[in-house]
């Protein structure tokens, strides 16, 4: 049995490379689909939802054929690409009367977690009108929040799966790449941030992280079965200070050199500053547990 490759945690030896030809030349008109979802329950590919990890699955099948490893049947349909056909979010107005108050003066605030509800519109049209990166659809796990005030939206904020790797983040926890594969998806990343700009309420942005940090966790836990013990994120250092995240006891991690995914010899990208907030005492302790 030899290693091949490694692909989202497995190593891909030769005999799981026998098994998916013996597979495909035992069911000669299977559908890629089914093969996809015969292959996550025979190799235990789960998610903690209950979920097959059939988009993993199917991008570990294509790479394969690639390398020549296998010879996937004929497709049987053109497959839809949601992300490729995707519509930008649609405009919805929202009340932008200015709100200038302190914050001992702001009527109560509410913390909404909108995922598939009828509110999750409202955030991704405002995340697109506002934030300067605008709307991505997330991949992978992903809460989104609404922050309201007598009943107005005044900010949105949300939280996707952690990245694999971030050197300043995995020397401040101290974990091993083993307890990383194992426990990454404790990690959330905060990957928008919203006060909306008729929105001016001193040291309201710190608040609402702290609110945040109190709530993900059982919010996580209903949605995809497992806690999150960290909350992490990246500041363009030339846009912004970190101001909130400093406020809100976030550690500063450090900060990234400016190369992207791709190139990691040339900056490409804006310098970012790197925080982390853990939410229980002993994260360092339950991250290394393998």
């Amino acid at each position: 049995m030899t290693e091949l490759l490694r692909y989202r945690k497995r190593i891909i030896t030769s005999d799981d490379i026998r098994y998916i030809r013996q597979l495909i030349s035992d069911n000669p008109h299977i559908s890629r689909t089914a093969l996809s979802q015969k292959i996550c329950r025979d190799w235990n590919w789960i998610q903690d939802n209950g979920y097959l990890k059939d988009m993993v699955c199917r991008s570990l099948m294509l790479l394969l054929e690639r390398e020549g490893h296998i010879t996937l049947p004929a497709r049987k349909r053109v497959p839809h690409n949601p992300l490729a056909l995707r519509k930008p979010p649609k405009k919805i107005i929202v009340d932008q009367t200015p709100i200038r108050e302190s914050l001992a003066n702001l009527a109560p605030i509410t913390l909404r977690q909108v995922r598939k509800t009828e509110w999750e519109a409202i955030f991704n049209s405002l995340i697109e009108q506002h934030h300067y990166l605008g709307y991505t659809q997330p991949v992978g796990e992903h809460l989104k929040y609404v922050f309201l005030s007598d009943k107005r939206p005044i900010a949105c904020l949300s939280f996707s799966s952690a990245p694999y790797w971030i050197n300043c983040r995995d020397r401040f926890i101290g974990w091993s790449l083993a307890a990383r594969e194992k426990n990454r998806h404790l990690l959330a990343y905060n990957n928008r941030y919203l006060i909306l700009p008729w929105i001016q309420v001193p040291n309201l942005a710190s608040h609402l992280l702290s609110l945040c940090a109190r709530q993900i966790n059982s919010d996580w836990r209903q949605l995809y079965h497992h806690p999150v013990i960290w909350l992490e994120t990246f500041v363009d250092t030339e846009r912004f200070k970190g101001t909130c995240f400093k406020a809100a006891n976030w550690s500063f991690l450090g900060v990234t050199k400016g190369t992207g995914k791709d190139n990691k010899l040339k900056r490409r990208v804006s310098i970012k500053a790197m925080y982390g907030y853990p939410l229980v005492p002993n994260f360092r302790e339950k991250l290394n547990r393998i």
